[in-house]
């Protein structure tokens, strides 16, 4: 697998970029404002993550879990009443989850293709 190819390691860190970033211009409370920066910051680091490392299944298991967490945090944070904070975080976390499901398969394929060295 190349690197900086993958288009749902590129999507997954957008979301994550726009979860963090967004904490500027919606209604925050500041749990939500703790887990939407966490869990975004998290979403972008696994994304160039895999981007730079592809074909580590470890890695899109993190950044599928971290899209879940995003996806969870309005009840976790019980900020469900802030709509711009609580539809950015399920929006952006089930999108993240969805292209990380999609990514998965073909990352633990080459996992399992790669020859060891000597």
């Amino acid at each position: 697998m190349k690197k900086w190819i993958r288009w749902e390691d590129y999507a997954a860190g957008v979301c994550g970029l726009y979860a963090a970033l967004s904490v500027l211009w919606t209604a925050q409370t500041s749990m939500s404002t703790t887990l939407m920066l966490v869990f975004g910051i998290i979403l972008v680091a696994t994304a160039v993550l895999n981007l730079s490392m592809p074909g580590t299944p470890w890695l899109e298991y993190a950044q599928g879990a971290a899209g879940i967490l995003l996806f969870a945090s309005p009840w976790i944070g019980t900020y469900t009443d802030h709509t711009g904070a609580a539809w950015t975080s399920w929006i952006a976390g089930i999108v993240a989850a969805g292209v990380t499901v999609a990514a998965i398969r073909p990352a633990t394929e080459a996992h399992h293709r790669v020859m060891p060295s000597h």
